[in-house]
């Protein structure tokens, strides 16, 4: 009935759609960082929408499933053993009672989803199952994982999809993560905030121009850039504006922070950029280290990738439903 955190990982906690419309309490969304990996993860076990999942970044947690359970593992490409046998992400996997689950590095990405047919059974806070751990909010008082936890999952079917037995068992099929996930690395897409006019010119062409890398000190409230400091043509007194996910701030060390699903509903630093929402689960990939470029986009072309993306999402999680059916 339940899942026990024998080894946390690095930051394991669970995340859904987040909790939305509450930011004129002060309250910010949360969620997972890459929402579409989180959607086929629930996808692959025949969950509904909307079902949280384990967020795990970089290293993974050790678990122990306390029953049988219909798992997949979606997102970055992380090193996956039940019971000492290799289990394949990207597709759905029987794990019977008392097999032990050990999730360890990232080959590949930052944030890899874990998701448990019917459902991690926890109780929502303000709407959602998401933790935000700035605000110390959600499941487990708003905290990550810790050693000796124990995560009730929802009472649902095995699958039919599987035979009934005591081995660990896997489908014959699986999604290509190659289109949901950031290999290239190619640039960013941004759009000019509000107060980019107040960027020097040299600073308004280097960020389109010049390399940045996320900092090691980034987590889940935002990206730290480091990179040649950009500059405003004179200093600004700002009040607190709106933010969100994907706002471009620059705090007085000149080095860029980009705002991601932890971030607060309000800010204070002069907002230069705006990131494409169809990119930030690019960006949820990117490790410490790793290069960002940005390119400049306009509010419509960020509309269309945007739909473009859902469309092709809808049909998969569709074709995903029909082959569960008629396995």
């Amino acid at each position: 009935m339940s899942i026990e955190v024998i080894k946390p990982g690095l930051l394991t906690t669970l995340q859904d759609a987040g909790r939305r419309g509450y930011a004129s309490l002060g309250v910010g969304r949360a969620g997972a960082m890459d929402e579409p990996s989180w959607r086929l993860a629930n996808a692959l076990v025949g969950n509904h929408a909307g079902e949280a999942a384990l967020e795990i970044t970089l290293a993974g947690p050790t678990l122990r499933f306390q029953r049988d359970a219909v798992i997949a593992l979606t997102g970055g490409i992380i090193e996956a053993r039940a019971n000492g046998r290799p289990l394949p992400p990207w597709t759905s996997c029987f794990v019977p009672a008392d097999t032990l689950l050990r999730l360890g590095v990232m080959r590949h990405g930052c944030r890899s989803y874990l998701a448990v047919r019917g459902g991690f059974d926890v109780a929502p806070v303000l709407g959602s199952r998401s933790t935000d751990l700035h605000a110390c909010i959600g499941p487990l008082q708003g905290r990550a994982l810790q050693a000796l936890d124990v995560i009730p999952f929802g009472q649902h079917a095995a699958g039919h999809w599987f035979r009934a037995g005591k081995q660990v068992q896997a489908l014959r099929w699986g999604l290509d993560p190659q289109p949901w996930l950031d290999y290239e690395q190619a640039p960013l897409a941004l759009m000019r905030g509000h107060h980019y006019p107040s960027l020097d010119e040299a600073s308004q062409r280097a960020l389109f121009a010049q390399r940045f890398a996320v900092s090691k000190d980034s987590n889940r409230t935002g990206s730290r850039l480091e990179g040649a400091p950009l500059h405003l043509r004179q200093p600004l007194e700002l009040i607190s504006e709106a933010t969100l996910p994907g706002t471009l701030q620059l705090p007085p060390s000149g080095q860029p922070i980009l705002l991601l699903a932890e971030a607060p509903v309000t800010g204070g630093y002069p907002r230069i950029g705006q990131l494409a929402a169809v990119d930030l689960a690019r960006l949820a990939q990117r490790r410490p280290g790793d290069a960002i470029y940005f390119r400049e986009t306009s509010m419509d072309e960020a509309f269309e990738r945007l739909h473009k993306r859902e469309e092709a999402l809808q049909r998969l999680l569709q074709r995903i439903e029909q082959r569960l059916d008629s396995a």
